[in-house]
This record gives C-alpha cells, structure tokens and sequence, in this order.
C-alpha cells in the first residue's frame, strides 16, 4: 500500500536551522558521549541569574502569579522598561509604545510580520545576526546584505548604503554592538544611516541586545542620540537575556512606534499570547533593581577579550578586529584554507570549524552562517582557563594543517 507524504509548506525551502543552535547541540553531545569538548559557540553569558531576580521569579510561583497576562506584557514592567530608557538614554516613551516578547528573537519576528512583505527589502549590513535574513524571508520580504570590510573595523558607510539601497528598501537592522564582530558602529556611519532614512522614509530596527557590554569608556553612539527627529520610524530591541544573564527565561522586549508596537501585538496575540508571567516578574526586578551586575559582568570580560585578541594575532597569518562590545572575537582564519590535515582540505568556515570541532575538541561557529566565511566566531563567556587552553589547541590544529 502506498504511503501518503505530506508536503512541507514552500517557505521552508528558504529557511535553514539556526547554525549557533546547531553547532551548541553537536558539542553538547560530544560532550555528553566523554569528549572533552571547549564551547566557544555559545551566545549567552557564562554567568548565573543574579540571586535577586531568581527569587523575584520564585516569590511569582508562590503567589500563583502563572495566568495569562496582557498580550504585550504586564504594565508593571513595560512601565519600568520606559523608566529605564528615560534614566539611562532620557528617552521619552509611553507604555503602550512597549511589547514584551519570548526572547529578542520573538520580538524580531513580530516587527518583520507587521511591517514587512512581498517587494520590500531590508538592508542587513554583513557579517550579520544568523537569524537576521531568514526573518525578514519569512516576511515574505528580501534580506539585502551590505558587506562590511574588515579593515574598516566593519563600520558602515554611506557608500556602503547608496550601493545597496534602492526604490524597494523599506528598512533597515542596526546591531551594535555586533554579533558576530564585536563592532560598535561609529557616529559618522549612524548619521549616514539617519540622514537616508528621513530622505527615504526607511523603517530603522536597532538591535541593541548586547548595549550593556560595551568597552570603551565613551557612551555608546546611539542612532536617535545622534538624530532625535528619527524617533517615529525608529524600532529598538532589547532584552535581559545578556544583560542580566536571562536567556532561559525568554524575556525580549521593543519599542517603538505605538501603530507599530499595536500591530506587533496582533501578530503576538495570535501566536503565543503574552511572555511567560514569572519570567516577567524576574525581568521586572532585573530592569528596575540594581543595574551593577551588567557592569561587573563588563568587567569580567574585559581580561578575557584582551588575552584572546592577544593569542589570535599572535598566530602567524591570523587577522582579528578588537570587538569593542558583546563577547565574541571574529577571527580571520582564511589564510589556512586551502590547507589539509590527514588528507581532507579545508574549503572555508565550514570545514574549519568542523575540523576545530572533530580534532581539536573546540566548538566554534563557522563564518558562513554570518555571510562572512573567511572568518570564524569564538564567544569569550567562557573561563579564563578555558580560553587559554582554546588558544592552545587553536594553535596546535593550524599548526598541523599543510
């Protein structure tokens, strides 16, 4: 008897696996079958939950707050996410210009669901977020990369922009500071983007996720700092999940627009419905208790990038541009491809990290799923022990390649 196949829905022919994702269970595996397996993929802090949110979440489970909430979040926490804006950047925002999301990534996917479709196109500069383009796919729109060059510290130009932009840009996604580089968009790149977007009527969607880690002592330059009268087509996205070291509890949130914002939520309402209530709970007294631990965590990490920036560009044939934020080095591996070990040649990111992963016992993730092969991305939340003897297993596995 013949069997019936159901046919997957055509959109998901466009659509890959999230590669981090992938790469995280891989070694996870490895490590679970005895390998003793270095992750330098992961995208999360290596640091636990301060004690005071933890227990906000579990004094929230003992007054049995576990209903349903208001679509885009309790009140109480989209009011104090437009405190903490006003106190640290003095930007003016109303609660109902607030959604709170299961994650960054979920807030993303909302905005590109209410704002994008067929003909549209968003410029992503590139080396990019994985989840970026397939996003804006999803949409039905078109991710249009604007490449950024390693010697220009991947800062974005205006030349950059007008090579890329046309009469169908509708938007674009800012990321700084950066995964995967670690670069903070300079001044002079957001006024380009600025000075285009109120020309051309572009929607801005600031991905500012990793805005606490930055490491400069100058502020962070911040696109509506630099243009106030782009507030109404600017989208900012955030979350606790680096800053206070969250991402298991699923807690995004965006601002924006409250046309915007309203037409998030529709999409939100029909889709999950609100954010888990104890995570929100535990986000309320991240956001508006003490805002020490982001920057304690800045200062663990600091020794950590500076010894890795070190170690890389110590290796002869190996370029890497100091991330000035987040906490990732995105190394320049390229001079080693072509390069073989025990037969099998390395083609590009790809096979490198494969290579690092199989022989080596090092997870990283390959360039390739950034729109950037040339390169490789080692995340730095992980100990100093572990960093030091990564940096000793990197050398000793391009040492073996011919």
């Amino acid at each position: 008897m013949g069997e019936n196949v159901i046919a997957l829905a055509q959109r998901m022919s466009l659509v890959k696996p999230s590669p981090t994702l992938a790469v995280n269970a891989k070694a996870k595996q490895m490590k679970a079958e005895g390998a003793d397996i270095l992750n330098f993929s992961v995208g999360e802090p290596d640091f636990a939950t301060p004690d005071h949110v933890c227990a906000a979440g579990i004094k929230a489970i003992e007054e049995k707050f576990t209903r349903y909430t208001a679509v885009p979040g309790i009140i109480e926490l989209r009011q104090a996410i437009v405190d903490r804006f006003k106190e640290d950047h003095g930007w003016e925002y109303e609660p109902d210009q607030v959604q709170v999301s299961c994650g960054g990534k979920h807030g993303l996917y909302n905005m590109a669901q209410a704002l994008f479709g067929a003909g549209d196109e968003v410029l992503i500069p590139t080396p990019y977020w994985v989840s970026y383009p397939p996003i804006v796919t999803l949409a039905g729109a078109t991710p249009v990369e604007v490449p950024l060059e390693e010697k220009d510290d991947f800062d974005l130009t205006a030349e950059n922009l007008k090579a890329f932009a046309t009469a169908k840009t509708k938007g674009i996604i800012l990321n700084s500071p950066s995964n995967p580089t670690g670069a903070v968009f300079s001044e002079k790149s957001l006024r380009a983007v600025a000075d285009m977007a109120l020309a051309e009527g572009w929607v801005v969607i600031v991905d500012d996720i990793y805005d606490t880690i930055v490491y400069n002592d100058e502020p962070l330059p911040h696109i509506l700092d630099i243009e106030p009268k782009l507030k109404d087509q600017v989208i900012i996205l955030n979350g606790v999940s680096k800053s206070f070291a969250m991402p298991g509890w699923r807690i995004g949130y965006s601002l924006g627009p409250k046309h915007i914002i309203a037409g998030m939520n529709k999409i939100q309402s029909q889709s999950t419905s609100n954010p888990s209530s104890v995570a929100q709970r535990a986000a309320l007294a991240a956001v508006s208790g003490p805002q020490n631990f982001p920057r304690d965590m800045k200062v663990s990490f600091q020794p950590r990038r500076d010894f890795i920036i070190a170690e890389l560009t110590s290796i002869a044939g190996v370029t890497c541009v100091v991330p000035n934020g987040a906490f990732y080095v995105f190394p320049n591996l390229s001079a080693y491809f072509g390069k073989a070990f025990e037969g099998k040649k390395i083609e590009g990111s790809v096979d490198m990290s494969a290579y690092l992963l199989e022989k080596s016992f090092m997870a990283t993730v390959p360039g390739a799923a950034f729109g950037a092969d040339e390169f490789v991305r080692f995340s730095f939340a992980a100990s100093m022990d572990d960093i030091k003897e990564g940096m000793r297993r990197l050398k000793e596995a391009l040492s073996n390649l011919s």
